[in-house]
């Protein structure tokens, strides 16, 4: 048998990787399992250290892939809901050094709050935010936390309509420096016909994907990282992983 180096290894999975992109066939079946899937909660199934993720795990370690290859100081997360990812990114700047992750949500129960408080040593590294995420008080309060750090990892994930994440995409893409990511969440939507199970205000011709193109089409300054859509086939986030080229 023969044994592989890490190199020839990781070359392997590269080659493979842009095969399974490049089957389409299998892109879809993929997406169809993820559509059926929803309908039983798929999306909302996984947690961190007992709180709802409510994004899939393929998504979550590309973040922790994201995070120890930029090591960012400071990770900005709109869409807080039950802290699940907040506690999550927690972990990861306690591994590398980080200094904060700044969760911002228009709305965060006592009840959330008590439940981080008691992850003691993360909850030091979280810093709360209750405010929409396109009002200039709420970018002020960040700008006053990060000061002039640009080494950011900022995840979109709050309201889903079109002209919410273009809002956030022209006000968040700033604190983003050279070599890290901005990631715009839910960009699967555009790719699933509009459910009767999901009464949302976004569908297919509005949502992140839409708001996405569009911020593109002026901000060269961001790339798509498809390296992560090759690998993955799952993923809630297909096209939405930027990296700042300057």
């Amino acid at each position: 048998m023969k044994i592989l180096s890490k190199r020839q290894f990781l070359n392997l999975n590269k080659k493979e990787a842009e095969a399974l992109f490049q089957n389409k066939k299998l892109q879809q079946e993929a997406r169809n399992v993820l559509i059926k899937a929803d309908r039983h909660r798929w999306l909302h199934q996984s947690s961190w250290m007992g709180e709802p993720l409510l994004n899939l795990p393929q998504d979550m370690f590309a973040i922790q892939e994201i995070v120890f290859k930029t090591k960012p100081e400071f990770i900005i997360e709109t869409g807080v809901a039950w802290g699940g990812s907040l506690l999550f990114h927690a972990s990861l700047l306690e591994l590398i050094g980080g200094q904060k992750v700044i969760g911002i949500d228009i709305f965060m129960p006592k009840t959330l709050i008590d439940r981080l408080k008691q992850k003691e040593k993360l909850y030091k590294k979280i810093k709360l935010i209750e405010g929409n995420s396109t009002q200039h008080e709420t970018i002020n309060k960040v700008f006053k936390i990060i000061k002039t750090s640009r080494r950011t990892l900022v995840i979109l994930d709050s309201y889903h309509t079109h002209n919410h994440v273009l809002q956030e995409l022209k006000l968040f893409s700033p604190m983003v420096g050279k070599g890290c990511y901005l990631i715009c969440g839910d960009t699967i939507v555009e790719k699933i016909p509009k459910q009767s199970h999901r009464k949302r205000p976004w569908g297919p011709g509005n949502n992140p994907d839409t708001a996405l193109k569009e911020f593109l089409k002026t901000n060269p300054r961001f790339q798509r990282d498809l390296e992560f859509d090759k690998k993955m086939m799952l993923t809630c986030h297909p096209g939405g992983y930027l990296k700042a080229i300057n």
